[in-house]
Parts: structure tokens; sequence; C-alpha cells
């Protein structure tokens, strides 16, 4: 196994728990939403529902969210090799690995660790298109590329 593919195993990895979080919280919410009984306050019973309700919501914009990502990720092809960096490149900086694909921050694989980062992030627009050996400006430095793999 590659580093790159190491590390894409561990995005997804970290995707499909964040997704049965997502889905066993929104189910739980709903299960909450359809167990209010009524209180003999009246208006109390409505309020809970409809908490429950929203955080329901919440859950399955998540849910969705998380179900999108996956997609974006499965659309990547860890095995290839990229010369510049773009979408599905994994990165090493001075700073340390970035893995373009996804938003989803610091995952740690079995080889390495590295920062999975959306193509659209502030950082990733600074690498996008540069090569091996170029240099990118972040936080008012120059950083190097060390290999785009």
């Amino acid at each position: 196994m590659t580093l790159k593919e190491d590390i894409y195993h561990a995005c997804l990895k970290t995707l499909d728990d964040k997704i049965e979080i997502a889905k066993s919280s929104m189910e739980a919410a709903q299960e909450s939403a359809n167990n209010e009984t009524k209180s003999s306050a009246g208006d109390k019973y409505e309020t809970g529902r409809a908490m429950s309700q929203n955080e329901r919501d919440m859950y399955a914009k998540q849910f969705t969210d998380l179900l999108h990502q996956k997609k974006v990720l499965g659309s990547i092809d860890p095995k290839k090799k990229m010369s510049t960096v773009e979408s599905g490149a994994l990165v090493k900086t001075e700073k340390g690995l970035f893995f373009i694909s996804i938003s989803i921050g610091l995952v740690r694989g079995k080889m390495n660790q590295a920062m999975a980062i959306s193509p659209i992030s502030p950082i990733a627009q600074q690498m996008l298109g540069k090569r091996e050996g170029e240099t990118f400006d972040w936080m008012k430095k120059s950083e190097q590329i060390l290999e785009v793999l």
C-alpha cells in the first residue's frame, strides 16, 4: 500500500465513522420526537417535539453533507500519480502532508498522517497547479512543495 492509498483509506474510514454517528443521532432524535408525550403543560409537548425535530433536521443535513463528501472522495483514484497539485493529490511540504480531497481535517493512516483539505480551501488554492520544487506563500511565509503524489 502506498502512502497516498493509506491516507485515502484513513479518510474513507473517518467519513464512514462520521456517517454512522450522524445516522444514529438522526434516528435517535426522530425516535425522541415520536415518543414525546403530551403533558399537562400543553405547549411543553409541542416545544419538546419541535426541538427534537430541529435536532433531527440538523443531523439529517450533516448526514447528507457527509454522503456528498463520500461521493467526492469516491471520485478520487488513490493509485493515480500526480505531477501537479490538483484534486486527489497528496502534497508533501516542509510543514507536512496535505491530501487535496475533502475537508475533514487531520487523518491518521497506518503509515503517516495528513491534513485532508478541500481544493477550495485557502491553502489548497495557493498550492493548486504547482509542481515538486515550487513554492507557495502561506501565512506570510514561503513554503516549498517537496513531493506531489
